[in-house]
């Protein structure tokens, strides 16, 4: 279902699409390509809506920083600098993180208006154009990402991207997820398929080393607390694939909700929301980013991040809902 939303300052309108399928409602706005809600049961059959979000637009406009349920891009995480060198030339972009460049710079993918097609009888699928220079990253981009409700009530997240002159892309959702509903999420339990992590600098920036989990707070191999103080990418065992991989759960033990993580992507960023301010707190939430590394621009040993013409960009990230 496509219903008008709301209206920005400027007048422009922003849509919402609903998507609902075996037991599972979805909401999905227009603006910033932003997942609203997520409303599952939990192990007696009561609904709630298990992601971070706001009633009304004025509430995502007004609390840019901590990208509620957004579509990040044209980078993920942050880039060293706000610099990065690409066949010889240097890029410099917006240091909104700084010294670094976070999330695609001030006005990233999550702050702009998507168009919304229908995929499909429950899928949306979400597209805009990205112009060369935006941001201060090169090529004109074409980006479409395609939210699909799955028979078994998975959420399904597949993006799309093509430039015309090479140039860097790493995309993401940036949903924080609370599997109680309400309340600090640190008590939720969570397994990560990751052998090894991107140590970090002072300012989030990865040293470049990836270091073993082993004997370490980062050894999410067996499920355990969660807590607080993650801000943290994982290398996951599987690497790139063609296909989503299961890589991590979320459980929730008062609840009994689940939340299963497949991704093609090669890492997994953990996010505790150690810095939510009101109208929530800090710990209300656990963002999962699938991803490529962060700083991988500036790191020429990380996975390549770079798309050229005539390629396409492909990644697919499926969130599974369920009980026990």
């Amino acid at each position: 279902m496509n219903e008008l939303f709301a209206t920005l300052s400027d007048g422009t309108p922003v849509h919402r699409w609903t998507l609902e399928r075996a037991g599972v409602r979805v909401r999905i706005l227009s603006y910033g390509g932003i997942v609203q809600s997520a409303e599952v049961p939990d192990r007696d059959g009561h609904v709630a809506n298990v992601v971070l979000g706001f009633e009304d637009v004025d509430g995502y406009v007004g609390h840019p920083g901590p990208y509620f349920g957004a579509l990040i891009g044209r980078y993920a995480n942050r880039i060293a600098g706000g610099r990065f060198e690409l066949d010889g030339r240097t890029y410099a972009l917006a240091r909104n993180n700084a010294p670094n460049s976070l999330h695609g710079g001030e006005n990233g993918f999550d702050k702009r208006v998507w168009a919304m097609d229908p995929a499909g009888a429950h899928g949306v699928r979400l597209s805009r154009v990205g112009p060369h220079g935006e941001e201060g990253f090169p090529g004109r981009i074409e980006v479409a990402v395609t939210y699909t409700l799955e028979e078994s009530g998975a959420l399904r997240i597949a993006y799309e991207a093509v430039t015309d002159a090479p140039t860097v892309v790493n995309l993401t959702n940036h949903s924080y997820f609370n599997l109680s509903g309400s309340g600090n999420a640190g008590g939720h339990e969570l397994r990560i398929a990751a052998s090894r992590f991107t140590p970090v600098d002072a300012d989030l920036i990865p040293t470049g080393v990836l270091e073993e989990v082993a004997g370490s707070r980062f050894d999410f191999r067996g499920a355990r607390k969660v807590g607080s103080g993650y801000d943290h990418n994982f290398v996951l065992d599987k690497g790139v694939t063609e296909a989503p991989v299961e890589v991590g759960e979320l459980y929730d033990p008062v609840s009994g909700r689940v939340l299963t993580v497949a991704t093609t992507e090669p890492g997994l960023q953990l996010y505790t929301a150690d810095h939510l301010d009101e109208p929530f707190a800090p710990g209300d939430g656990i963002a999962l980013e699938t991803q490529h590394f962060p700083d991988s621009p500036n790191r020429p040993e990380f996975p390549s991040t770079v798309l050229r013409p005539g390629e396409v960009f492909r990644s697919e990230t499926v969130y599974g809902f369920g009980t026990r």
